[in-house]
């Protein structure tokens, strides 16, 4: 068993007397306070199947506050979206069995629960799609993320391929079937994930999206898939069940991010959609963003960030809910300063994981427990939900972070 220790990379910082413990409405939900639990890959399922044993039980440890709001991890709604097989999926009847009772624990604890829908396009590795027989999709033929990858789809004899119009139309109905199914068997609500470098992400970047028709070429041709999926979902299960991811300046999957002159342009006029829908009766339940400081999930806090722009730009646009998430943790003087901003809530990731009790935490400005990043995609419960609580560290004697 690891040996967990309180961190001493942050001074703890009571946030009890902010806006982060404010309730608020978004969408259906009257929410106790502002702090959210990002969607955190966590690689504990086996052939696209949630962990029935395990998975339940992780999330009611973090949904353990009243009130809090739960984004799952990655899932995908069918088959073509898949690539990593220890991910969860969302079509079969086995799936939603564990999905039920994942929904079930986190209400018991008078939470709530939006599920997050990704389909990795260029990211999954060609080689594991192929054995399904399921094609390697991005935004365009042969533009491909990296030499690896290449060489992947080469020697599988999957290559990329740019999906065509129809194949568009089919992905929108996937979201839209899997949006109605997780509603109908419990969930608050769906995120769906544009960001990272995924799928809508790769036809929303000027880098990887070459494409000559109306979904590449211009601004609003790379929005339209993407906005095309949130309008299908919205009609399916209302626009007040129904979220986006961005990551405006993530480089993650070789995205541009900032070194593309265009592409605060770019989110300004998908930002400047969504409210235009808004205004016409179709607000979204929040707008989830990556910060820039935070360019690839995949590098410790502090590494990659991008110090050239800010996220700031969607409050002159988007007059709605705006998650951000991006080392939130380690910087509460930031946590105090951003709730202060018109319907802010702060998204929690790396420190939720070894922190089920975070909530509490950040309310008395209590130590955090440091996480252990060898088990963050490992496949049992080790890293999963063997962290405790603060009283249980202490009990175990956890010294205190100076």
């Amino acid at each position: 068993m690891p040996e967990y220790k309180f961190t001493n990379r942050v001074q703890p910082v009571a946030l009890g007397d902010t806006e982060l413990f404010e309730p608020i409405q978004v969408g259906n939900m009257k929410l106790a306070h502002r702090a959210v639990m990002a969607p955190l890959t966590r690689l504990r399922g086996t052939k696209y199947m949630p962990n029935a044993e395990l998975a339940p039980e992780y999330y009611a440890q973090r949904a353990q506050r009243p009130g809090t709001l739960i984004i799952t991890e990655a899932s995908y709604p069918a088959p073509q979206f898949g690539g990593y097989v220890n991910a969860p999926g969302l079509w079969a009847k086995e799936h939603w069995n564990v999905w039920r009772e994942i929904f079930k624990r986190i209400h018991e604890k008078k939470s709530f629960v939006y599920v997050q829908l990704w389909n990795m396009g260029r990211q999954a590795p060609p080689a594991v799609l192929k054995s399904d027989g399921l094609r390697y999709d991005s935004a365009s033929d042969g533009v491909y993320m990296d030499k690896k990858s290449e060489e992947e789809a080469i020697r599988s004899n999957n290559p990329q391929h740019g999906l065509t119009k129809e194949e568009i139309k089919q992905y929108v109905k996937d979201f839209v079937r899997a949006s109605k199914e997780s509603v109908e068997n419990g969930a608050d609500g769906v995120e769906i994930h544009s960001a990272n470098g995924y799928l809508l992400n790769q036809f929303l970047d000027p880098g990887s999206n070459r494409r000559n028709d109306e979904y590449g070429g211009s601004i609003e041709n790379r929005a339209r898939f993407t906005l095309e999926v949130v309008d299908a979902v919205v009609d399916a299960i209302g626009a007040e069940r129904t979220a986006v991811r961005f990551s405006p300046y993530g480089k993650f999957g070789s995205m541009s991010g900032g070194s593309a002159p265009e592409i605060v342009a770019q989110f300004a006029y998908v930002f400047g959609e969504l409210e235009r829908r808004a205004k016409e009766g179709r607000r979204l339940s929040y707008v989830h963003l990556v910060e820039p400081r935070v360019t690839h999930p995949g590098l410790v806090e502090g590494k990659g960030e991008y110090d050239g722009g800010t996220n700031d730009f969607i409050y002159s646009i988007w007059k709605g809910v705006v998650l951000r998430a991006g080392n939130l943790a380690l910087h509460p003087e930031v946590v105090r300063q951003w709730v202060q901003l018109p319907r802010t809530l702060i998204c929690y990731g790396r420190f939720f994981i070894s922190n089920p009790d975070l909530v509490d935490r950040l309310e008395k400005g209590l130590s955090l427990t440091e996480y252990d990043r060898d088990t963050f995609y490992s496949h049992d419960a080790e890293g999963y939900t063997d962290y405790p609580n603060y009283e249980e560290c202490v009990k175990q004697g956890f010294k205190e972070s100076v």
